[in-house]
């Protein structure tokens, strides 16, 4: 049987995944419901997918972070005791991510031989060049978006789908979160 494979990312309205200035995590729109829904993605049984950049500014966050930030919040520290995949040529074991492995090569043979393998569904957070060319090589299942009602269009940083190829993609689940914030999973197919 083929894991399922999710790309899970964060963007504002105008598709970047992360904003500069004044901006803080989450863009400052989180609450309850949120928070209560990632934790609960979070516990589910599923081994983590990484690029190395994201892996790196993961790391890098948590370590830079005290008790309180948001870096620090419940389906956060979930996420980090999840079993990991990092896809990288530059990095190597031990990481600092408990119960982490480096998978060395191209991300597409990597991704597409866990998805083989896996006893269990696979989620990426971010990552996004990685991600881009799993959804090129059709090897993302899902695509889930939390859109945050913000347009970051002077400070916004990390465009989600630039130099991404075409796709269509069918809704399969929506739900609302704090009465702002959409959650929206789609199916994508390479277009054409």
């Amino acid at each position: 049987m083929t894991a399922t494979y999710t790309f899970d990312v964060f963007s504002s309205l105008d598709g970047f995944g992360a904003a500069g200035g004044d901006w803080t995590g989450y863009w400052g729109k989180q609450g309850p419901e949120l928070l209560d829904r990632r934790l609960g993605l979070y516990s589910e049984e599923q081994r983590m997918v990484f690029g190395a950049q994201t892996h790196r500014l993961f790391a890098q966050m948590i370590a830079d972070s005290s008790e309180g930030d948001d870096v620090r919040d419940p389906w956060v520290t979930r996420m980090t005791q999840l079993p990991a995949t990092v896809v990288s040529t530059t990095l190597t074991e031990p990481l600092d991510w408990p119960d982490a492995t480096v998978a060395r090569g191209d991300a597409v043979d990597v991704v597409a031989r866990m998805k083989e393998e896996s006893d269990v569904p696979l989620r990426s957070h971010g990552s996004l060049s990685m991600n881009r060319a799993l959804m090129a090589a059709g090897l993302v299942d899902r695509v889930q978006v939390t859109l945050f009602p913000v347009i970051t269009g002077r400070s916004g940083l990390a465009p989600i789908f630039e130099g991404a190829a075409d796709f269509d993609l069918d809704l399969i689940e929506t739900r609302t979160l704090d009465s702002c914030i959409q959650e929206l999973i789609y199916r994508p197919t390479l277009h054409g």
